[in-house]
Formats: C-alpha cells, structure tokens, sequence
C-alpha cells in the first residue's frame, strides 16, 4: 500500500506538470535530484548550452551549493573533530560536534541535498555533451568538459561515502516522466543504497576517465588540471580500506611531478594576495558579492554575531605544545569578546577565530587542495611502506616553512603519530581533521582524550556507528528503498 500511494501522488504530479517548461537546475534536495520533471540536461543542444551547463558544475561550488562548500564542509571536518567546537546557537551543529545526531538533523538533510544535486548537474553534462553534434564543439573540448563533470561528481561521492557509507549511486537522469512509464522509471525515483565499494569503484572510474582529457593547466586554480584529479586519487586510495600505500605514493608523485612549489612563507597562503598560487591545485575563485562572494568570513571570523566553527582549547594548545607560532597566527586569531558572549569553553578575554578565511570583502578564494597536502600523503605512504627515513626527509620539508626544527624520528610508530600531529597544524580548518582522523582509524581514541581549556576531559562518547551520519530521515520518508545506518 505505501509503494501504491507513492505511484498516486507520483502520477498526479506528473499529469498536473507535464505542460510545464523544464527548469535548467535541479530544484529538488531528492536523491535523484530531478524533482520528477523529467532530463534536466535536455536543454544541452550545441556547444554554447555544453559551456553553459558546465559552467554551473563550477558555479555550483560558489552559489547554488555554497552553505555546503563554504560552511558545513568545515564545520563537519573541523567542528567535528578536536580542532574547533561547532560554535553559533544552532542545535543541528551542537549534534554534530557532540555525536549525538538525530536522522532528522537539518544540516545532515540538507548536506545530502546540496551533494545529489550538484551530482546531478554533473550527470546532465556527462549524459547530454557526448550527444551534441554542433561542429563548434570539437570531440577534443567535448572530451575535456564530460571529464570536468566527472571529476566534481566523483569529488561529491566521495564526500557522500565519507560521510554516509553507502549510498544511491545516480549516474543519468531521468527521461520525462509520463503515466505510462511511471512504473518502469519508479526504481530510478527510488534508488537503493550502493554498498561503498561500488561507489568507490564508480568514482575511481570518473577519475581515471578525467585524468586523460583535463589539461594540465588551467586559466586559474578553479579549473579541474591533471594535478586536481590525481590529488583526489591519492586521497580515495588512502581512504578506501585496505589501504594501497603504493598506489597513494604513485598519484602523489604524479601530482608533484607537474610542477608545484610550495609558497616561501606560510601566511602567504591566506593573505589574499598570493590567490591561484604555485603551491593551489584547486582552489575556488571568488571575486566579489555580485558575483556570490565568499561570505564564510562572516561566519568564522570576528565579534559582531555568534561565529560557527570556533577553534577549540585543544587545537590551541596543539600549537602552543608544538612552539608552532608561524601556523598558528595565520590558523587563528584572538579578540576580548567580554560583553558580546557567553561560551565558557573559551577564554573570553582572548577567544579565538579560524583565521585562514579572513577578508571580508567576499573575495577570498577557498583552497580545497594544496601540495604540502599531497606532501604530507606521500610521508604517509611512504612510512606505511617501511620507508621512516624518505617520510621524515617530507616532513622536515613543511616544517623548515613553519621555522620549527627537523624531527629525527626513525621508527615507523612514532613518525606516524608525527605525521598525523604534522597534518593537523599544518591543515587545521581545509576541511581535512575529521576524515584523516576516520580513515587512519584514530577518531575513536584522540576523541574521547579531548580535554578543555583546564585539562578536564570532555567526555565525548564515540562508538564505531557514529562514524557515519544517518541517512536523513526525510529521504527515508520519500523513498521506501533506503535502509538506515546501524545506530540511527
């Protein structure tokens, strides 16, 4: 009776939309990301409609889908880890920081949405460009466009499986919906979970695809370039379990090999000045508000409303600990919030900010990959191939920028933990704690040792079930097919 009440309502829908002009983006949060009105792509006839639609996979990061890309991708790497608590007044990050997350947590719904429907505007690229005969669209350019949409729809999954273990995998859209292929089309509405391996089968395979038509360079870092998918490709094999420690270091030396430098000083970075550098892989452009600024300045950094995403007491004393003064003041900054809050957690008197997204003009750029990352990858494998020394000769590479002395670590236990303390400071707020600290197996243990600002323990609680959020609820709600994750 359910599914038959889902066909009712499916089919007046559609008999009452039929007559109705497609939208160009997907106006649904669904799996699908269709909202039932049929192929979304199908206005890709020529080249110039090919460009355009490929131009809103990119534009997508920076507008449609910039909650998730410029607030919550740190807010679920960062305020969900030890490097910062969820800060704000909003009791959906309070679940997340604390693992205590309902199914019906909004930011987990909506996090779900803004990723299917990015995919989606990726699959109507991928499906309608290779069908366009325009001779304006060389196959060269028509190649290089369907292998950018692959790349960011396998960046999208990858998050999805990060975060939610299996999930519907959607690679087409669907045909224009009618009464009489309702029934045929209904699997395609309600898709099932795919179990992770094959999403990370399917992602590796849109990468591979990608990496023989994207070109090596671009106008600017917010293009997809060789060294962005293999960098994705080095992390996806440090991730999926069992590790490939030798296909890790292979990507990343092909991402060295293109030629990237680190920037001669750390801050540099961050300043605004120094934005597509040689040290960027990829990184999003923004240029002002009237172009949809980067307003995540507001979110994280200053006095004058309640900031998401504030750094913690262990991530401070992380740097203190260390004697790592360089990244610490371009990580974070300090101000006397006497009199505008309340958060007994941190010293009001100097409460500290994320700092890395500063200015507050809307133009800062977000770095989403960077060489010291891939550096950092490659000590990884490298250590977890027996290799101490060639790991410690990477590490003492990042620490001579940050003016900290060389380690001299030589056995592989010791330069392990060194490199995970190594990638903290060095990445802290990139959307990068929380998934290292998952895949490596280390969210369990450095969780529950989390201690406040007096060196209490918080008494976080974390079981293996709540490295995963929840499928949300909403989803389950609409679609019959989806199981739920264990513990939800």
């Amino acid at each position: 009776m359910k599914n038959s009440s889902y066909l009712i309502i499916m089919i007046a829908f559609v008999l009452g939309a039929c007559n109705k002009e497609l939208d160009l983006k997907p106006i649904s949060n669904s799996t699908s990301g269709t909202g039932g009105q049929g192929t979304a792509g199908a206005f890709i006839k020529d080249a110039a409609t090919a460009e355009s639609a490929l131009s809103s996979c990119y534009a997508y990061f920076r507008n449609g889908g910039a909650e998730y890309y410029v607030l919550d991708y740190f807010n679920i790497s960062d305020a969900q880890s030890d490097n910062a608590y969820a800060g704000a007044d909003n009791s959906a990050g309070f679940e997340i920081d604390e693992y205590r997350i309902l199914s019906t947590n909004a930011w987990v719904q909506r996090d779900w949405g803004y990723l299917y429907n990015h995919i989606a505007s990726c699959n109507a690229v991928i499906v309608n460009v290779p069908k366009v005969t325009d001779a304006a669209l060389t196959d060269s350019r028509k190649a290089q466009i369907v292998a950018e949409a692959e790349f960011i729809r396998a960046r999208a999954y990858f998050d999805l499986v990060r975060l939610q273990g299996a999930v519907p995998l959607v690679l087409t859209e669907l045909p224009t919906i009618t009464s009489s292929n309702l029934a045929e089309i209904y699997p395609l509405l309600y898709p099932a979970r795919t179990s992770a391996d094959s999403v990370y089968d399917q992602i590796i395979t849109d990468l591979k695809s990608a990496a023989d038509a994207v070109p090596a360079t671009a106008s600017n870092k917010g293009f997809v370039t060789k060294g962005a998918v293999y960098t994705l490709l080095a992390k996806i094999y440090a991730t999926r379990k069992p590790v490939d420690w030798p296909t890790v270091q292979s990507y990343c030396d092909k991402v060295i090999a293109l030629g990237y430098s680190l920037l001669p000083v750390y801050d540099q970075l961050w300043d605004g000045a120094h934005e597509n550098s040689a040290e960027s892989i990829f990184e999003l452009n923004f240029d002002s508000w009237d172009t949809g600024g980067n307003w995540g300045t507001s979110m994280f950094y200053g006095t004058d409303w309640k900031k998401f995403c504030n750094p913690s007491n262990d991530m401070v004393r992380a740097y203190q600990n260390a004697h790592d003064s360089v990244r610490m003041k371009s990580t974070l900054t300090f101000a006397d919030v006497n009199g505008k809050w309340s958060d007994t957690r941190l010293s009001l008197d100097s409460f500290p900010f994320f700092y890395k997204m500063r200015k507050s003009d809307g133009s800062q750029n977000i770095i989403l990959y960077r060489l010291a990352d891939v550096l950092l990858l490659k000590a990884e494998a490298l250590n977890e191939q027996s290799d101490v020394s060639g790991a410690n000769d990477i590490i003492t590479e990042i620490r001579t920028r940050a003016k900290l002395n060389a380690l001299t670590v030589t056995d592989q236990s010791t330069m392990r933990l060194a490199i995970e303390n190594e990638r903290r400071l060095e990445l802290a707020f990139e959307g990068q704690r929380w998934y290292d600290l998952v895949r490596t197996d280390r969210a369990i243990p450095v969780m529950e040792a989390v201690t406040d600002g007096k060196g209490v323990n918080l008494g976080y609680h974390l079981t293996a079930e709540k490295l995963l959020w929840p499928i949300p609820q909403s989803e389950m709600d609409q679609n019959p097919n989806l199981t739920q994750n264990e513990g939800y």
